[in-house]
């Protein structure tokens, strides 16, 4: 179920999604051209890897048929604990609510290369308390739950962050490498499209 609201939302912004990226990779080359930046593939796949998580973050957490009811919850743990640990509603909104907010505490960490959780806490409370902000005056809910859930979420994505650092110190030079890395993503990024035209109902072979 989890992976069939993944990939209807893929399916749901694919034309803004394309067109966004074209115009994103097309800019961002020539500027590379023009200043004579050096290419490295591995970053500049990261950064289309969190546009695309951005935008599907977007789709996900405003649209209005993943919950046509609105409501205003400001007391703390009640949505948490109405749901049986275990069943389809707690890893939809409790574990799904943590989950979706991992890779934006672990793009926000690689970006302002964050030392303290403080800084993560901040930024994913503050875009979060404006998720649910938006979210009740498109007609769903304000939910202070999701805010604790989400701002959780982001804090495992800083703490792998933080994990990820401390074992590149430990791995071979070669591990360390633009080499190694740009091949890991070129691998990673065939799949990735081999799956986005199948979305589009693009079949190569």
């Amino acid at each position: 179920m989890e992976w069939k609201i993944l990939t209807d939302s893929i399916r749901n912004i694919w034309p803004m999604l394309t067109i966004f990226l074209v115009v994103i990779v097309s800019i961002r080359l020539m500027h590379i051209h023009n200043s004579s930046e050096r290419f490295v593939f591995y970053k500049e796949f990261f950064n289309m890897v969190f546009i695309i998580y951005a935008l599907l973050l977007f789709e996900l957490l405003t649209s209005t048929e993943l919950n046509v009811n609105s409501g205003f919850n400001l007391m703390p743990f009640t949505e948490i604990t109405r749901y049986d640990i275990g069943t389809h509603g707690f890893f939809m909104n409790v574990i799904g609510n943590i989950l979706i907010f991992v890779p934006f505490g672990y793009f926000v960490s690689v970006y302002i290369k964050a030392k303290k959780v403080s800084h993560i806490f901040f930024i994913a409370f503050l875009t979060s308390f404006t998720v649910e902000f938006v979210q009740y005056y498109i007609g769903r809910s304000f939910d202070v739950d999701d805010i604790l859930l989400n701002v959780v979420g982001a804090i495992i994505g800083f703490l792998l962050y933080v994990g990820f650092k401390a074992i590149e110190k430990h791995l071979p030079r070669f591990l360390k490498s633009d080499l190694f890395y740009n091949i890991l993503c070129i691998l990673i990024a065939i799949v990735a499209v081999w799956y986005y035209l199948k979305i589009m109902g693009i079949h190569l072979f």
